[in-house]
Formats: C-alpha cells, structure tokens, sequence
C-alpha cells in the first residue's frame, strides 16, 4: 500500500514556476510537497535560459577576441595551428563554460536546497488519480490545492523525415561537443536566431530557414536592424522558405527545399537544430481524473490561474500563453496570494516584456505600432531615438539600434521597442512607466548620467516636446519675453 503524505499544497514540476511557488509556500509555514520527473531547475536552467545566455557570452568573447582591430588595437590572431583545430576548442571551452555555469546555479534549485527549506520533494513522475489526489514514487499525495507547474518542450513540426532524422532541439543541443561544418537551423525565433550567432562566432557555418520571417512578434523595423548584424557575420537567413522533407545523411541530415518555381533545393547539414516553437506537458499526468480541462496549447485557467478543478492551479507554461521565465515567476506570485491567502489575484500583467539576446539584443513591452495605430488610429504619437546619436553606443563601437516609444492621448506611455547594445537592460523603465500608466513627462524630465546608453530614454521622451518647444508660438513668447527687458 502507498504511503499517504498530506500537504497543504503539492506540486508538479520544479522548474521557474513549481520553484518560486514552492520556495514562498513553505518559508511561509505551508507544508509543500514538490514533485519532479526530471531534473531540478527544469528547463530554464538545464536546457534553456541558463545554457543559452552562457553559450552567447562564450560566443561574444570569442567575436570581442578576432575584433579588437576596430578599436585600434593590434588583432588577435588565430593560432599558429590548424584554423579548424583552433575553432573546435574554442567550441569545446564555450561548451565546458556553459556546464560550469549550470552547476554553479544548481545548488539554489537543488533537491537538498528545497528539503532544508521544509519542502518534501519526490523524484518521481506524477499523475492524478481523483480531483484531490496525486501518486508519485510509491506514494499518494493529498493536498488542500495543487499546482500543475510541468512547463513545456520543444515541438517538432510534420516535416516528412524530420521525426527520423538525426536533430537537436534546445534539449540536447548544450550537449553537443562538435562543433557543427554546417548547422542549419529550422526556426527563426529568439532560440533560433540567439543559437545561430553563438555557434557561428564560434566558428560554424549556419543557416536559418523559416516558413515566415525571422523573429516574427517583435516589430520589423528592430527585426531589420538584427537581421542585418546576422548577415553581416554570415549567416545565411532564409526567410518565406518552403521545407520538402528532411533526409537523413549519415550522422548529418539533408534538408530539402522547395523552389519557388517547383524544383529542389538540398542543404547538406553536418548538425541540424529544430527551434520552431514549443508544446505545453499535459500529457500522462491523468488531468481527466481529476476533472481538469485542457488543449493542445495547455491547460485551461481562468484569469486566477484555477483549472476547471478549483482546487488545481497552473503555472508557467503549461497554462498556455507566452513562455517565460519572468512570466513564471509571475505567475507564482499569483497563485501564493490567492492559494495562501485567499486574495482573489487575476493573472493580468500590465506590462509584459521580453528581450531576445542577439547581438544586438532586441527588447520589447506593451503596445506595437501596428498595434496601437489599430487600436488608437492617428491619436498615437512614435516617438525614435537611435544610438547613432548616443555618445556611449559611439565610444563602445556599438551605434546600431534605435529605441521606439508609441505614446498616446495626453502623453501615456503605451509602448517601446530597443534594439541595441543592451536592450534588455534598458527597457525595465519603460516597463515601470507602462505598468503604472505613467506620462512620457516622467521620463523626459529625469536626470540620466553622461555618458550612458540609458540616455537614449530620455532622448527619445524630450523629443515628444520638441515640436512645441521650437515652434514658431515658443519664439513669440521667447521674444515678446525678451523685449520686456
């Protein structure tokens, strides 16, 4: 007979969401029982945020390194040795700094961290066997709510031959210690375009194909600037592409085209990476016992995050929606608050941003232009500012980019795009501004140290006045002002 644990909450799923949830749970006296099927940290420390942004840093020492010369500095050449030699331990030693990172962040997501914290953790595979119980590792789990935290994995598209053929996904490419002739990349998302600049300034030759066009929810005129610097490092970006079939070919694989005029293309690939979007983990965790409702796309929740079982929440991805860490952990807060404290929280982020961290990193929050001129017509106002003006774009040799901001009726911050040195890092102010309904004055009038990228927001908000400012009204006024003495 299993053992029976009961538990304040149970949750199924240790990554960003299950994590977070199961960290403030129990530090506030909940008794919490955290399962997991896999590895501890899920997939943004094991398969993705973590390992990504650590093989890009990799990949930008090694560019910074073969790039000294634009700066003044005598370059830095490559070994006296074999150039692909070279490239493979560049490859390997970018490879080794990613796991070094991983294990380094392990700890605070580790088993025997949660167990200190009060947390009985089961490593085990979960499922639902009634509206209030969960099996797991030879024991039953009841619980007073559950929290369905499973996250998602990549998804790999209907391509004829792609299932048989030999290909990464974000799962096993950190895995990888060759270094690709030819990596040809399916998807031109974020992960796809990031995994594209890091394995070519390592020394790959790569290519990026897409049914559409890269990076496909960001605006395209950031899009533009990010597809120029991928060609300009030679990657080949094929954009309105239409894939035949995936062969295999040895250990490589053959991605077959098809021609606008019907005939074939063949792209030999040494390695071949599948990044074209990703599918919530529903499957297996006997949902249909316990009365929860889901899709395709995920579980279903209502705006407190509640399955169709009121006793049963989900969190991160697989409620469906954007897939982000940052979202997750969002989403955490939600759900301690309603599941804890009994505060009816609604899961309604009046800002949402995300970055893709290509060099240069693309970042965005709110409202597009498309979008508002849809919703606001004419009213809207787009304000630009680009880093060809900023003295440190300038002095760090970085002046690419531009930061857009879309204001509406009275100066409300609707929205801004940065591409650019350090997007990412730039745009938390504006997610201020947009979460708090602030002014474009807020920003306009504040004082940002010279010389910083951070003053291109302020730019870009004193520019709202400056057809006011030096109108022919303002030269009256100054004048007539003037003549009084």
């Amino acid at each position: 007979m299993n053992d029976t644990i009961k538990a304040d909450l149970c949750i199924i799923g240790a990554g960003s969401a299950g994590l977070s949830i199961a960290a403030g749970a129990s530090q506030m006296g909940a008794k919490v029982v955290l399962i997991e099927a896999h590895k501890m940290g899920g997939d943004c420390l094991n398969t993705g945020c973590v390992p990504s942004k650590s093989l890009l840093a990799a990949a930008k020492v090694a560019k910074i390194a073969t790039a000294s010369g634009k700066f003044g500095a005598p370059q830095l050449e490559r070994g006296a040795g074999d150039v692909r030699q070279d490239d493979q331990l560049r490859f390997a030693g970018a490879q080794a700094h990613v796991h070094n990172v991983i294990a380094k962040i392990a700890p605070h997501d580790s088993v025997e961290r949660f167990t200190g914290l009060g947390c009985t953790v089961i490593e085990a595979r979960a499922q639902f066997t009634g509206r209030d119980t969960v099996v797991a590792g030879g024991k039953t789990i009841k619980a007073r709510r559950f929290i369905i935290a499973t996250g998602s994995r990549a998804s790999v598209p209907p391509i004829p031959g792609l299932a048989e053929a030999p290909h990464h996904t974000n799962e096993t490419i950190f895995d990888n210690e060759v270094l690709p002739d030819h990596l040809v990349i399916i998807g031109g998302g974020p992960i796809g375009c990031e995994m594209a600049q890091a394995h070519r300034r390592l020394g790959a030759q790569v290519t990026i194909l897409d049914s559409g066009r890269i990076l496909p929810k960001d605006d395209p005129d950031a899009v533009d600037v990010v597809r120029k610097r991928l060609i300009a490092e030679g990657i080949a970006v094929r954009e309105n592409i239409k894939i035949a079939r995936v062969n295999t070919q040895g250990s490589g694989a053959a991605v077959v085209l098809t021609k606008p005029d019907g005939g074939e293309e063949i792209l030999n690939a040494s390695h071949l990476l599948v990044a074209a979007g990703r599918r919530p983990n529903v499957e297996n965790l006997g949902l249909e016992a316990a009365g929860v409702a889901y899709s395709p796309r995920g579980v279903t929740v209502d705006a407190r995050l509640r399955t169709t079982n009121p006793k049963i929440y989900a969190a991160g991805d697989v409620a469906g929606g954007y897939q982000f860490t940052h979202l997750a952990g969002y989403h955490a807060g939600i759900i301690i608050r309603n599941v804890l404290f009994r505060i009816p929280a609604k899961a309604e982020p009046a800002a949402l941003p995300w970055v893709t961290y290509t060099d240069p990193e693309l970042a965005h929050v709110g409202l597009m232009e498309a979008e508002a001129r849809k919703h606001y017509g004419d009213s809207i106002k787009v304000l630009r500012a680009d880093f060809s003006g900023n003295d440190r774009a300038i002095a760090e040799g970085e002046p690419d980019g531009f930061l857009k901001v879309i204001v509406g009726k009275g100066g409300r911050i609707l929205g801004a795009t940065l591409v650019g040195l350090h997007a990412g890092e730039l745009i938390l102010p504006w997610v201020l501004a947009i979460s708090n309904k602030m002014k474009i004055g807020a920003m306009a009038s504040i004082i940002a140290p010279y010389p910083t990228l951070s003053e291109i927001s302020k730019r870009a908000a004193g520019s709202y006045y400056t057809p006011t400012l030096f109108s022919d009204r303002t030269r009256f006024i100054v004048r007539t002002l003037g003549a009084l003495g």
